[in-house]
Formats: C-alpha cells, sequence, structure tokens
C-alpha cells in the first residue's frame, strides 16, 4: 500500500497577475455556480521544481535545444568549426531512440526533452570521442546514425530528483519515460472573484514643459483573492524513483514541502511583489489515497464581519476537514497536523506547530520513521 504526503495550504494573495491566459487576463474557474480565479498547477509547480532544484544543488531543463546547446559547447570549448558542430548536434538526437528524436531548421529537437543540465557536457565528450566519425560522415546525403546509441540514451534518461519527483513523459525513448510522485492541483479562490482591468500611462521623462499627454498608455488585467491550493507526494512512488535510496527522498520530500509553500509564480512580479505565504498550511500523512480538500469551497465562502475571506476560509477549512475525518473513520491517516497565523485554535486537524519547518520535520518523520519504526 502506498504512503502519501498531502498538503493543503490558504494563501491570501493582494493586487496580481500570477497566471495569465493567452490574452493576458488572470485565468479563471467556474466553481459552485460562480467564477473564481485560477492559478494553473503547471505555473506553481514549475517555481517549486526550480526550488527544489536550488535546494538540493541539482539543477535539470526542459528542452528543445539540446542540439544547440551541444554545438555551442563543441564550438567554444572545444573550437569545432561552426558546421561540424552543428551537424554533431543534429547527431545526437538523430542517435537517441529507434527513429531519432529530429531536429527542425532552428536545430530543435521535435519533442520537449527532460534531463540534467550536466547531460550536456556528457553529450560533448561523446561527440569529442567520436569526432573522426563524424567528420567522415559530414556533407553526406544520408550519414545514418555516426554517435553510439546505447551512449546518447543513456544520458538522456538519466535522472534528476525533480524529475524523479514530478516525473517525465518522453514516448519516443523507450524506458525514458518517470510516473511522476508528485500531484499539484489548481489553486483557486476560496470565494467569487473575478478579474480587474488597470489604466496605467508611463510618463516620458524628456517631454517639453509645454507638452503634456504620456509617453504610453494602455490598460491591463489583474486579480485578488484567498486561494485554496493542494498537493500530494506518493512516498512510495518517490523512493522507488530515488531506486530506495531514504535519505535522498527524505530530503526530496522536505524540500518540496517547503517549496510548495513558499514559492510564488513570479509573473508580473515587478509591477504586483504579491510576496505572500500561506496564512494556514495543513499536513497530513496517509495510505491508501491522497485527500484533497478542495469541496470545502464548492459553495463559495462570504466575508466576515471585517471584510476578510482568509479567517473564514481557515474555518471552514477546519470544518470540513473534520468532516471528511469523520466519514473515514480517521483511517489510514498516521499524522495531520498545521501552522497558521494568528493564535486562534483549530480543533480536528492535528496539532498545532509554531511554524512550517517544524510542520514539514513532524510529516516527514512521520513518513520515514527511524529504523524499526512503525509506518
Amino acid at each position: 500500500m502506498s504512503l502519501f504526503l498531502d498538503l493543503s495550504a490558504i494563501q491570501s494573495v493582494p493586487a496580481a497577475n500570477l497566471n495569465r491566459d493567452d490574452l493576458g487576463s488572470p485565468k479563471t474557474v467556474r466553481y459552485g455556480n460562480v467564477t473564481r480565479i485560477r492559478v494553473s498547477s503547471q505555473s506553481w509547480k514549475r517555481v517549486i521544481r526550480l526550488g527544489v532544484e536550488e535546494d538540493l544543488g541539482e539543477k535539470a531543463a526542459r528542452t528543445r535545444l539540446v542540439p544547440v546547446k551541444v554545438k555551442a559547447a563543441l564550438q567554444d570549448k572545444a573550437g569545432w568549426p561552426a558546421e561540424l558542430a552543428a551537424f554533431a548536434g543534429a547527431q545526437v538526437a538523430a542517435s537517441a531512440g529507434k527513429k531519432g528524436l529530429g531536429t527542425e531548421k532552428a536545430g530543435h529537437t521535435s519533442v520537449l526533452l527532460f534531463l540534467p543540465e550536466s547531460g550536456i557536457d556528457e553529450l560533448v565528450t561523446v561527440c569529442l570521442d567520436n569526432r573522426e566519425s563524424l567528420e567522415k560522415g559530414l556533407g553526406k546525403k544520408s550519414p545514418g546514425v555516426l554517435l553510439p546509441a546505447d551512449e546518447i540514451e543513456e544520458i538522456l534518461k538519466r535522472r534528476t530528483a525533480s524529475i524523479s519527483l514530478l516525473g517525465r513523459m518522453l514516448a519516443e525513448l523507450p524506458g525514458a519515460n518517470v510516473d511522476g510522485a508528485a500531484q499539484v492541483a489548481h489553486a483557486f479562490t476560496t470565494h467569487a472573484s473575478e478579474p480587474q482591468r488597470d489604466y496605467f500611462t508611463a510618463v516620458d521623462d524628456w517631454l517639453g514643459e509645454s507638452e503634456t499627454g504620456s509617453g504610453h498608455l494602455d490598460t491591463a488585467e489583474f486579480s485578488a483573492g484567498v486561494f485554496y491550493r493542494f498537493a500530494s507526494v506518493n512516498v512510495t512512488d518517490l523512493l522507488k524513483n530515488l531506486e530506495g535510496d531514504e535519505k535522498a527522498a527524505r530530503t526530496v520530500l522536505a524540500s518540496f514541502a517547503d517549496q510548495f509553500l513558499m514559492s510564488l509564480p513570479q509573473a508580473k512580479r515587478t509591477s504586483t511583489a504579491a510576496h505572500t505565504v500561506p496564512d494556514l498550511a495543513y499536513l497530513a500523512v496517509r495510505s491508501q489515497r491522497p485527500l484533497s480538500l478542495a469541496g470545502a469551497f464548492e459553495a463559495p465562502v462570504t466575508a466576515d464581519t471585517t471584510g476578510g475571506f482568509s479567517t473564514p476560509s481557515i474555518n471552514k477549512l477546519a470544518a470540513y476537514a473534520c468532516d471528511l475525518n469523520r466519514l473515514t473513520g480517521n483511517r489510514n491517516r498516521t499524522f495531520h497536523g498545521h501552522a497558521r497565523t494568528g493564535t486562534g485554535e483549530l480543533n480536528g486537524i492535528g496539532d498545532a506547530h509554531d511554524s512550517f519547518p517544524a510542520l514539514i520535520d513532524a510529516a516527514v518523520e512521520t513518513a520515514f520513521p527511524p529504523a524499526g519504526g512503525e509506518k
């Protein structure tokens, strides 16, 4: 049976546009017969991934530019002529998979790859070791595959912690797929909320004293609200993806939990600076399956007597969690606890912790008990 770490958060975000659609408007979702502001899982997942990679000092790249990067490295570091370096980059793509990964006119692969950044240096080394074959094939109409496919594929299939955590889909390369251990939900406001328009101007500093008007004017959209956020990590799958390395799995899980709570999508950051953190974090370690608390907000929250949505959202989440705990008979949950702003007592959602790190440490210790302990 799998073990999961569920993470729920209530977070207030002031005027911002964290995640835009194709027209530049904040994304929305209709839920409970009202419009809510939404932040896509992809948007938040990316900043979480980058944060985890920064924590662990182990970066990966999701890119179609592998041939371009190989070409640049061969030119800059090894002094290869541009034509031979470009051919080598294309051969890297052609050597992977049964039919190759293909390259387009700009030298991009036809599919998006996800590999450790260090893989570029390894691919360059393969090219250096096979320079003679590449030189012989340069200029031929059908040169065939000139690089050792097994070496190229081994490099492209390598994993970092973030790949093991978030997964990789690459059907063109057998054995490269990784089922991600983490699931991240779209964040949405707990209450009705719609995009608002902002009319703005920019002043031309060098206009003469007699000249009036602005150098630029336009409109932009922003939103504000209190969001419910949810993610879950399959601890069993994470441990499997990390080849049974419990120390690494513990570190990755703690980093993911920290980045989930502390990260924020960076769109429009210079003009909004909406750098908030959650007002409530609720973590639970469960077996059998994850358990989202999104249903607490199917009926939109209404403002309390102070006009705010944060406190009633926190209270509603706690009440709903108690209901689900009652319905499930409190089974399959080995830990739950919370940390929050303010001092109000919240019953039914585990012990209160003074800080996010203390809450995370307690959850991780339950997910990975000391040797001889019970899970």
